[in-house]
């Protein structure tokens, strides 16, 4: 038992890690995004378009592996 414990802080752990380096990577993807808008909003509206589609698509296959 003790060392199942272990095993889930250990991956706790790395999960905290991913949740911080996600978060400062956020900040700089929406300044991407702002600078995007900023000189080529069109551009950026058909490129944002393309991304939520792709992201629909990977959201789809995640509720198959949830099921």
């Amino acid at each position: 038992m003790e060392e199942k414990r272990k095993q889930i802080k250990y991956y706790l752990e790395i999960i905290d890690e991913i949740e911080k380096i996600r978060t400062r990577n956020n900040v700089n993807w929406m300044n991407i995004l702002r600078l995007a808008f900023t000189h080529a909003p069109e551009e950026s509206k058909k490129l944002m378009k393309k991304i939520d589609h792709e992201d629909s698509r990977v959201s789809e296959l995640v509720k198959k592996l949830s099921k």
